[in-house]
């Protein structure tokens, strides 16, 4: 008697491939997730710098006058400095660029000159969009990630300087 041959997989082999392309496929996504992250944190930098130019540049072209300060926005006149032309988008859903040009409360006399990037439109504190980031966990309406040009730079201007931020040059 000849023996039939039966080809196919039973269902515990079918299983574990299943539960192994499962755990690789959460390993995948999980770093997919961590790579968006950096890749927007080394994009914040960079056009930090690239701002940080363009306001060098715009500063030396106006006898050291500094722009002045706007309200969730970067200074009209400083785009022919940039190299892209336009104002970067920020870098974190419903981020955006801040030019900040402010009298010290904590220190009167002083100034401060940064660059900030806000996730909160002005008054607006239910449409906040935060990074999903350990540094941005304590964030509220007030706090940023901010680039610090001059001064006793921090997150508001009428906050302290521990008030919950970051600054990516301090």
């Amino acid at each position: 008697m000849a023996k039939s041959l039966k080809r196919g997989f039973t269902l515990i082999e079918l299983l574990v491939v299943i539960a192994i392309l499962g755990v690789l496929s959460s390993i995948i996504i999980a770093s997919l997730s961590r790579s968006r992250s950096e890749a927007a944190f080394a994009r914040a930098k960079l056009e930090f710098r690239s701002i940080a130019t363009a306001i060098e540049l715009y500063t030396e072209d106006t006898n050291g006058v500094m722009p002045a300060d706007v309200e969730r926005n970067l200074p009209p006149g400083l785009e022919a400095y940039l190299s892209t032309r336009s104002w970067p988008s920020g870098p974190w859903p419903g981020s955006f660029y801040d030019w900040d040009n402010w009298n010290d409360i904590y220190h009167p006399g002083q100034r401060i000159y940064q660059i900030s990037i806000r996730f909160c439109p002005v008054n607006q504190p239910s449409q906040c969009r935060f990074p999903d980031e350990p540094w941005a966990v304590n964030f509220d309406d007030y706090s940023a990630v901010y680039y610090c040009i001059e001064g006793f730079c921090r997150p508001h201007k009428e906050k302290p300087a521990d008030h919950p931020g970051y600054c990516v040059n301090c």
